[in-house]
């Protein structure tokens, strides 16, 4: 019997009348991501980048969310062609690449997600999920229609080359990630200040002017409001290991007078 998959990321942004509310999955456990799909957020984001998520694990955690009406996301942990392939081949409909900061680098992104003639992905879709071992009519043919791709700007390289990489046909939307991109302006860890939200804001103004969504990181719930309001497409709000670690932590403040618990970053 022919199977369907799911709408992409890209169809979520395109119909909702409302910016699209998400969280980070990093604890690579799938009893915790399954507990968050179920939360009522739009979309989740499974990181291979800076958690210790494997492609097991990812695999895993794709298909506790499939049970769920939420959007799963998955952050490849570098714009490389065979992590890329191996991430859609698991059955990744929806990735982002991180590091994405020229023209150059998106069209990279791109080619490693089409098939050829239009890019390098190899051809595995009777071994893969992606394609529920050829049981998805078409796969091969429509696969860019089942798939959508998110480069992340966080870099200032990346921020002043906003408006080409927005352009680059098969790019679907950007993300932008205030963290690394803080870094790379002389400010770590200062995510807020007002050099990094103009930064922001110039790659919303690029974007939005290349007829893209543009979303953005930001756990502080003032600065997502405000991202929100400037006309973010899509925001991630939290990460399961943040919300765990506050949380614990104002247990410990709560019931243990004694508790020299300080405030914590928020990212």
């Amino acid at each position: 019997m022919p199977l369907r998959l799911d709408p992409s990321f890209r169809e979520a942004l395109a119909v909702s009348a409302r910016p699209l509310i998400g969280m980070w999955a990093c604890s690579g456990s799938p009893l915790v991501t399954e507990v968050a799909a179920g939360s009522g957020l739009d979309w989740l984001l499974i990181d291979m980048e800076h958690s210790a998520n494997t492609l097991e694990s990812t695999l895993v955690q794709l298909q506790v969310v499939a049970a769920y009406p939420i959007t799963p996301v998955v952050r490849v942990p570098s714009n490389d062609p065979v992590s890329i392939k191996q991430v859609l081949d698991l059955g990744a409909q929806n990735i982002i690449v991180p590091m994405v900061s020229s023209a150059e680098e998106a069209r990279a992104a791109v080619a490693a997600t089409r098939y050829p003639p239009e890019g390098v992905r190899g051809v595995g879709s009777a071994l893969a999920r992606s394609a529920r071992w050829n049981r998805v009519d078409g796969y091969l043919r429509d696969s860019a229609r089942h798939t959508s791709l998110t480069v992340q700007i966080e870099t200032a390289a990346g921020v002043a080359a906003a408006s080409e990489i927005a352009a680059v046909d098969g790019v679907d939307a950007v993300f932008v990630g205030p963290s690394d991109l803080s870094a790379s302006m002389g400010l770590l860890g200062q995510q807020t200040h007002p050099d990094v939200l103009a930064a922001v804001e110039s790659v919303f103004a690029a974007v939005r002017a290349a007829g893209k969504p543009v979303g953005v990181n930001a756990f502080d719930p003032t600065a997502a409001d405000a991202y929100i309001a400037g006309g973010a497409d899509f925001v991630a709000v939290g990460a399961d290991v943040a919300l765990l670690a506050r949380a614990s932590e104002a247990l410990a403040a709560r019931f243990i007078p004694a508790s020299d618990a300080a405030d914590r970053a928020s990212y």
